[in-house]
């Protein structure tokens, strides 16, 4: 109920000036019906004891019953609801309303990591059998297309009952939530609808596996033709006000201003209540700016490879061979050898690319098939051409883009991925004799594959579009040939599943390192409830580690060294990221300053869910807010001798009493970069110190020069990324 309040007195109060701002709203037809995200502010003296009350309120803004979508409480002061523009415009004049957007489709970022990642070895502090170390206790947040509750992999055995905070629920039938997976529920039916999350596209169940470790309740928002804006921010918001301690969504969309971003208001939203937030960088590399979720209070997660090969070899007719990958793993050991042919010889334009009807008219009958990745034809779907047209297996090759890198896929005939380099040799061999022949041999799992990890090509990379004083990503993890949970079979029906009755998949994406860095997430949280969002992020990114496993710098998909905007602070470090030394923390409030220097009243508002007057606050710019990377844009006109100057402060959150010296990796002839003072010293527990980092140009006509800092002890050593670029 509302304190005081007769159904006449909120009537009145709900009509009285509070905030009158422009919608922000697409032009669409008058009487169309559409879902609008509609930001609305209660008056001060309008006070709401339930959550129901305030859903009553946000009623009184709709034109009739039945229109509600969703009625948002905890990350976002507003609703979603079916609106023609015509009554959205009527809305737009009521007392109390902000702005409204548009619903908007974002997309999905679509095993051997645990040991990858360090995970299984009984080392202190680490993942090891005692069950306080693995993020008991720690509820992770799955918002994705759903879950398939009974696979083996969502097993509760020993793990305890849920904790006590969790508020959640499950709307699947019978025992299918237990211990592990603690809630369900579906939110692209609407408000308030006990539907339960029917996994029907995999992808839900296989990032809510790989963050296994802690318990995870599984929130569909997503289904087979994208996920709505609104229904992300209902699941956030959900999330929050269930209990959880980490929110991953492997997810996103294109760049956009926060103010108008679902997915940053939300986020925004869990952040300042305690809760942290893994968000996927995306799949639209390597071109450059292609990021998605570039908001400083979410963790940006890139993808890289591991060590693991699944194995398929090409050996052609002239006795060179080349190694590729796939998932399907025929079990024929002698294959023969086959006549192979070139998609490309159709004739037909983009023919290369093997989407249908392409090999009409080509005899491909018994044959191999060279076909290309790319064309937006799916990597499976040119197999089931292939196949479709009589053809014995397929060789996809990589154009330039993708360089190096392969994927396992689970192809329905005998195929191989190779790279780049191979499928130019490969065309070759096809061009300089009449009859080329192939054959492919598989050697199933293959450990110890080099370099690894190193960034994918399609992991998406910055410069942030958003703002260039922000470094994203933040870091990256295993996202590459994933084995996790799958709710159905894949691959041809000869194949068999791993295990028997259970069902598994190998897939690839920012979307599968996401999940790995909210286990991660949740792992530190276990060891250290107390910090911040913002503590935890500084821990993963200031341990991360710069070289592969060979010790080389990380290096792309070219084999050359990857840039910061490629691999964000470097690849993450488990069993570091609990004992960082330092870290770099930032409170809400520095969040609101940070966005009053970029935004207007209006705008910060609905982010903030309440009135903001940016006039009365300091503002902070992104490069001087506290964060763990630093990135600094010169414009080229500069003079050389001009220093940009940037301050941080670090708390101390290991042993007293302790003496940090500050050391710089920079190329000093081309860009100078000082630290004041140089040596922090600490003599209290969580004791915080600042510095200056000053950073000039020694040289013109630069374009990226990249280094770090880092504040070195006799036990720690806590780097962070210094990205200078030249506008």
């Amino acid at each position: 109920m509302l304190k005081s309040k007769s159904a006449m007195e909120l009537s009145k109060l709900s009509l009285l000036p509070f905030l009158l701002l422009a919608a922000v709203a697409s032009s669409v037809a008058g009487d169309e019906l559409r879902t609008f995200i509609v930001h609305v502010h209660p008056q001060e003296s309008l006070a709401f004891e339930t959550a129901e009350d305030r859903t009553a309120w946000y009623e009184q803004f709709l034109p009739e019953d039945g229109r509600l979508r969703h009625a948002y409480h905890h990350v976002a002061s507003g609703f979603a609801a079916r609106l023609t523009q015509r009554e959205l415009d009527d809305i737009s004049a009521m007392p109390g309303f902000v702005s409204a957007i548009p619903d908007q489709k974002y997309t999905l970022q679509t095993t051997h990591t645990p040991q990858f990642l360090g995970l299984n070895a009984p080392l202190p502090g680490a993942w090891t059998n005692d069950t306080s170390l693995r993020g008991s206790g720690v509820i992770v947040g799955m918002l994705d297309t759903g879950v398939f509750p009974h696979h083996a992999s969502f097993s509760d055995r020993g793990m305890p009952p849920p904790p006590a905070k969790w508020k959640g629920h499950c709307y699947f039938n019978g025992t299918a939530c237990n211990n592990k997976l603690i809630g369900a529920r579906d939110f692209t039916t609407g408000n308030n609808t006990a539907a339960p999350p029917v996994d029907d596209v995999g992808h839900g169940t296989h990032t809510a596996s790989t963050a296994a470790g802690a318990v995870a309740p599984g929130a569909q928002v997503c289904d087979d033709t994208g996920c709505s804006g609104a229904d992300i921010l209902a699941g956030i918001d959900a999330a929050v006000g269930d209990g959880c301690d980490v929110i991953s969504m492997s997810l996103g969309g294109p760049s956009r201003p926060f103010y108008i971003d679902p997915i940053a208001i939300g986020t925004f939203g869990a952040v300042e209540k305690g809760v942290f937030v893994s968000m996927a960088a995306g799949n639209s590399g390597p071109e450059a700016s292609t990021l998605s979720n570039e908001a400083p209070w979410m963790l940006t997660v890139a993808a890289s490879t591991m060590d693991r090969s699944i194995r398929a070899t090409v050996r052609l007719g002239n006795g060179l061979y080349f190694h590729g990958q796939s998932t399907y793993q025929p079990t024929d050991s002698a294959p023969a050898f086959r006549p192979l042919v070139y998609a490309g010889a159709s004739g037909k334009p983009f023919a290369q690319f093997c989407d249908s009807g392409d090999l009409d008219g080509l005899d491909v009958r018994g044959k191999i098939v060279v076909c290309e990745l790319g064309g937006e034809v799916p990597r499976v779907f040119k197999g089931q051409v292939v196949q479709k047209a009589g053809g014995a297996g397929m060789i996809l090759v990589n154009q330039y883009p993708q360089g190096y890198d392969t994927l396992a896929d689970a192809h329905v005939l005998p195929a191989s991925h190779v790279d780049y380099a191979a499928g130019s040799a490969i065309k070759l061999y096809i061009n300089s004799t009449t009859s080329p022949t192939a054959r492919i041999v598989f050697h199933g799992t293959v450990l110890g594959a080099s370099p690894a990890p190193s960034i994918v090509f399609f992991s998406s990379r910055g410069p942030n579009q958003q703002d260039a004083g922000i470094l994203k990503p933040d870091v990256t993890g295993p996202g590459v040939n994933v084995l996790a949970a799958w709710p159905f079979p894949v691959g041809p029906p000869s194949s068999s599943p791993p295990l028997p009755g259970t069902t598994y998949n190998i897939i690839s994406g920012t979307s599968m390192s996401t999940p790995h860095l909210s286990g991660v997430a949740a792992f530190v949280k276990s060891k250290h409830p107390d910090w911040s969002p913002a503590a935890i992020k500084s821990a993963i990114m200031t341990t991360a580690d710069v070289d592969d496993r060979a010790g080389t710098p990380l290096l792309d998909e070219q084999h050359s060294v990857a840039s910061f905007f490629a691999t964000g602070a470097g690849h993450v470090n488990p069993v570091k990221a609990t004992n960082p030394g330092l870290v770099y923390d930032i409170a809400p409030s520095d969040y609101i300053s940070y966005l009053c220097g970029k935004y207007t009243n209006q705008q910060v508002s609905v982010i903030a869910r309440r009135p903001v007057n940016c006039s009365a606050i300091v503002t902070i710019p992104g490069r001087l807010l506290n964060y763990p990377s630093i990135s600094i844009t010169f414009p080229t006109a500069m003079n050389s001798t001009m220093p940009v100057i940037v301050r941080r402060t670090v708390k101390n959150v290991a042993e007293v009493p302790t003496s940090y010296y500050a050391a710089v990796d920079m190329q000093e002839s081309l860009v100078s970069v000082v630290i004041y003072p140089d040596r922090l010293d600490f003599t209290e527990p969580n004791q915080e110190k600042s510095f200056r980092v000053i950073v000039w140009p020694k040289q013109r006509n630069l374009r990226l020069v990249q280094g770090a800092l880092r504040w070195v002890s006799d036990t720690h050593a806590v780097r962070s990324p210094i990205s200078v670029t030249f506008a």
